[in-house]
C-alpha cells in the first residue's frame, strides 16, 4: 500500500517556539516538517496545524504556521478531542438538481471527496502526536507517522511512541518516502520541485 496524494492530508502537531529548544534533534525534525509542508502544498495536499496551550508554549514556528491552512489551538493532548477530526472530514455536498427536477425523497447528497489518509508528524511524539494519532485511528482514518519529522524531549520516549503507534496500526514512514509516494513517477509535473526539497 502506497500513499496517494489525492487521498492524503498532512497534520503538523505542536512545533511550538517554547517547546522546540527542549526537543531531541529539533533542528532536523523541523527541517523535515517544513519539507513535508512544502511538498504537500506543491501537490495540493491540505495541511493542518495544531498548537498545545499556545498561551504557555507559544505559537508554532513561523515556517510551520505559514504552511498550514488552519491551526487548531488546543488544551487536550489529542487534537481529535478538540475537533481535528471534523476538520479532516469532507463536508457533504448539497443535493444536485432542484425541487422541480426530482422528488425530494429521490434527491441524494453528492459524496464529497474523502481524504481519509492522514500523514502526521510532530512533537512530543509520546504525548500529543501519539494521542492524536491513536484517536484518528479509532475514528477510522488511515494514519501514517513521519518518523524523521517527529521527536520528544528524549530519544527513549520518541522510540516508545513509534513502537506503540506501529502496534496500533499506524504506518511508519520518512519524509522522503512520503514525497516519492505522493509523486509516484519521475514524470510528475512537480517532480523537479519536490526533488529539490528532498535533496
Amino acid at each position: 500500500m502506497l500513499l496517494d496524494a489525492s487521498q492524503s492530508q498532512l497534520v503538523l502537531v505542536d512545533y511550538q517556539a517554547r517547546l522546540m529548544p527542549a526537543i531531541f534533534e529539533a533542528e532536523a525534525v523541523v527541517e523535515n516538517a517544513v519539507r513535508l509542508g512544502r511538498m504537500a502544498r506543491l501537490l495540493e495536499v491540505p495541511v493542518w496545524g495544531t498548537e498545545e496551550n499556545p498561551s504557555k508554549l507559544g505559537e508554532n514556528l513561523a515556517d510551520i504556521r505559514a504552511l498550514c491552512q488552519r491551526t487548531l489551538a488546543k488544551m487536550h493532548f489529542s487534537a481529535a478531542e478538540e475537533g481535528l477530526g471534523e476538520w479532516l472530514r469532507a463536508p457533504a455536498k448539497a443535493p444536485q438538481g432542484n425541487a422541480r427536477s426530482l422528488p425530494k425523497h429521490l434527491q441524494k447528497a453528492a459524496a464529497a471527496e474523502e481524504r481519509n489518509t492522514i500523514v502526521i508528524a510532530g512533537c512530543e511524539a509520546h504525548v500529543c502526536l501519539l494521542q492524536t494519532a491513536l484517536d484518528l485511528l479509532e475514528d477510522e482514518f488511515e494514519v501514517w507517522v513521519v518518523t524523521d519529522a517527529c521527536s520528544s524531549r528524549t530519544e527513549r520516549n520518541r522510540d516508545a511512541a513509534f513502537d506503540r503507534l506501529a502496534g496500533a496500526g499506524a504506518e511508519l514512514v520518512t519524509t522522503e518516502m512520503v514525497g516519492f509516494e505522493w509523486l509516484r513517477t519521475a514524470e510528475h509535473p512537480r517532480f523537479d520541485e519536490v526533488l529539490a526539497l528532498i535533496r
